[in-house]
C-alpha cells in the first residue's frame, strides 16, 4: 500500500517518533512524504521515502494530485490545529481530496495509530479495488 506522510513544523518530531515506533509496519509499504518530513523520517528510520517538494513549495499540491489519481491508500497528516507556522501548508486541500476520494486520513496521533494498526491487520485491502 502507498502511505502519504506530512507534518507541520511543530509536529515533525512527533512524526519521526511515530515512524520509529511503527517502522516494522511502514517498512512493508511504499512511503510518500513532503520534502522535509520525508528527509527527517529517512534520517531516523533508514526507510526509503519518495519525497515530494517541501509542503509550502508545492509538495502539498503534488500529494493532492496523487490522492486525486488514487495513488495513495492512506494519509497521515500530523498538523498543528491551533497556531500553524505561516510556512506550513494549510492542509485543507489534502483533507478535501481524501474525503472526495474515500482515502483514510489521520490528522492526529490517536487516529494515526488506529490507521497504522488497521494497515497492519489488512483492514485497508479494500483500497486495492480502486486501483
Amino acid at each position: 500500500m502507498n502511505v502519504g506522510l506530512i507534518a507541520h513544523e511543530s509536529k515533525k518530531k512527533l512524526m519521526q517518533n511515530f515512524c520509529i515506533a511503527y517502522r516494522g509496519i511502514l517498512s512493508k509499504h511504499s512511503l510518500y512524504a513532503t520534502g522535509t518530513t520525508g528527509r527527517l523520517i529517512e534520517e531516523v528510520t533508514n526507510l526509503n521515502v519518495h519525497k515530494y517538494l517541501s509542503g509550502h513549495l508545492g509538495g502539498e499540491q503534488q500529494m493532492c494530485t496523487d490522492i486525486e489519481q488514487d495513488q495513495l491508500d492512506l494519509v497521515i497528516f500530523l498538523r498543528e490545529p491551533i497556531a500553524p507556522n505561516r510556512m506550513d501548508p494549510d492542509g485543507r486541500g489534502i483533507i478535501r481530496m481524501c474525503d472526495a476520494h474515500n482515502i483514510p486520513v489521520a490528522t492526529n496521533l490517536a487516529t494515526a495509530e488506529l490507521l497504522i494498526k488497521a494497515l497492519e491487520r489488512g483492514d485497508l485491502e479494500w483500497r486495492e479495488m480502486y486501483k
